[in-house]
């Protein structure tokens, strides 16, 4: 029996580049997939709405498409069964090579699990244009000119108010300052710390080699912190006297997935008051805790030792490049004097938009939909896995947007190059460890993005990654 739509990732088996319009572009890419036998004869394909939405393009398009796959005979359309791949379309499927080498895949990969991204196809477009049009109807002609360094007045008023409510943070409209995304605050923070003769900052030994970049950009060596099962071992900062920062992922270690013991917690803010040091939190995906009430932010502890990063690409869509830093009084003027060197600000229309949008309960709306929709794929990776392949841990916390896969001994490099045959886009574990890392290195392991594929297509790539693991024993 052919599968179901499910189990094909539309977003991977559609290339929409080359020449024509939109609607060629589909036509063409649908009856190659057809052709190939990448979708096989009875499959069901998405409606044209769902198709759309995944696809971001009109609904008249996807059905202008499927009519003239109809009409060429590749696709059946019926009143109540939907539109289905032609029995008769198996005798024109192209036949793979018997012999030879495997060719080389040179195309985009057929399914998506790299960590990092929200499923952008469950972005709230129409409460989001709603928003849109009430923030820019309000908006004074002022809004329009060249953008505050800080930020919209508004969204750092609404700002300041969420995250204490949500995420325990102490903050005020003016200790806000909004950013085209963390790497820019994580940029401008550096400069202003090595302006201050800050010549070392502590780093999570496994984490973002962009992050531990802009750092070294910035003239400060990036120090990697062991870690455990209980996060972060700052008390190693004791060890680095020259070491007056540290950037940790306390509330769901990045990618390792462990939360910061409270014990540390309470450690590293006493670090910071002691030795005059600062911490920088990266809060990127906080609001998605699935077992319990998310942790609250460290920055509740001492505001004037901790400068909270937020982002909305996590939770809404990294298009928007809107995150934000809070910061301790003493700092802001030297961040918006260096932030404003660079560049004029970030966008104001998205910025006002995005207040308008939290101001009325949509952003809450939104981010109580998504916890449903991660937590259940979540559990489904779990499930899987635990049927399929009971020899692969899945370990750390149930939050955020990314699993840690943890291999048998030896197999990380030959599974990811499995699932590179598979088109699997997928991450090992060692690619996050940095360089320098102290002591042994943390298991084979795989960084599963649960959070990237749309929904339609995560059974088909659960299945692929299954495919691609190694075998037991």
């Amino acid at each position: 029996m052919a599968e179901n739509w499910a189990t094909y990732g539309t977003d991977l088996h559609l290339d929409l580049t080359g020449p024509g319009g939109v609607r060629a572009c589909l036509t063409r890419a649908l009856r190659e997939s057809v052709r190939t036998g990448r979708l096989a004869p009875g499959t069901r394909l998405p409606s044209s709405r769902t198709l759309a939405a995944d696809l971001g393009i009109a609904r008249n398009t996807v059905a202008e498409a499927y009519g003239d796959l109809v009409a060429e005979g590749w696709l059946t359309a019926r009143q109540g069964s939907g539109t289905r791949v032609a029995t008769r379309a198996a005798a024109s499927r192209a036949k793979p090579p018997t012999r030879g080498p495997r060719p080389a895949r040179t195309s985009r990969p057929t399914y998506d699990l790299m960590p990092g991204t929200a499923d952008v196809s469950a972005f709230p477009r129409a409460a989001w244009l709603s928003a849109a049009r009430r923030a820019l109807t309000a908006a004074p002609n002022s809004a329009l000119g060249y953008p505050d360094p800080a930020g919209t007045p508004e969204l750092r008023a609404v700002l300041a108010g969420y995250l204490a409510r949500a995420r325990g943070v102490r903050a005020t409209p003016e200790r806000i300052v909004v950013c085209s995304g963390f790497m820019q605050g994580l940029s401008v923070l550096s400069r202003v710390l090595k302006a201050r003769g800050v010549r070392e900052m502590g780093v999570e030994s496994y984490g973002l080699w962009f992050h531990r970049n802009a750092v070294d950009r910035a003239g400060l060596r990036s120090t990697p912190l062991p870690l455990d099962e209980h996060g972060t071992c700052v008390e190693e900062l004791a060890a680095h006297r020259s070491a007056r920062a540290v950037l940790l992922t306390p509330a769901h270690q990045f990618p390792l997935g462990m939360a910061l013991h409270p014990d540390r917690r309470a450690a590293v803010v006493d670090w910071a008051a002691r030795t005059g040091g600062l911490i920088l939190e990266d809060d990127y995906d906080g609001e998605f805790r699935y077992d319990r009430q998310q942790v609250g932010a460290l920055q509740g502890l001492d505001p004037e030792r901790v400068v909270y990063f937020g982002t909305a690409s996590k939770s809404l869509a990294p298009a928007l490049r809107l995150a934000w830093m809070v910061l301790p009084e003493h700092l802001v003027d030297e961040v918006l004097a260096v932030k404003g060197q660079g560049e004029y600000g970030t966008g104001a229309l998205d910025q006002l938009t995005l207040a308008e949008f939290i101001d009325s309960g949509a952003y809450d709306r939104h981010l109580r939909a998504m916890r449903l929709r991660y937590r259940r794929r979540r559990d489904q990776l779990v499930s899987v896995l635990a049927e399929r392949a009971p020899h692969v841990r899945v370990t750390g916390i149930a939050a955020g947007l990314h699993a840690v896969l943890e291999l048998p001994p030896g197999t990380e490099r030959d599974t990811l190059k499995a699932a590179a045959w598979q088109g699997l886009a997928l991450s090992g574990l060692s690619r996050f460890r940095h360089p320098e890392a102290p002591g042994p290195q943390a298991p084979d392991g795989l960084i599963a993005g649960y959070g990237t594929p749309p929904d339609h297509a995560f059974a088909g790539v659960l299945d692929t990654l299954v495919r691609s693991l190694p075998p037991v024993g």
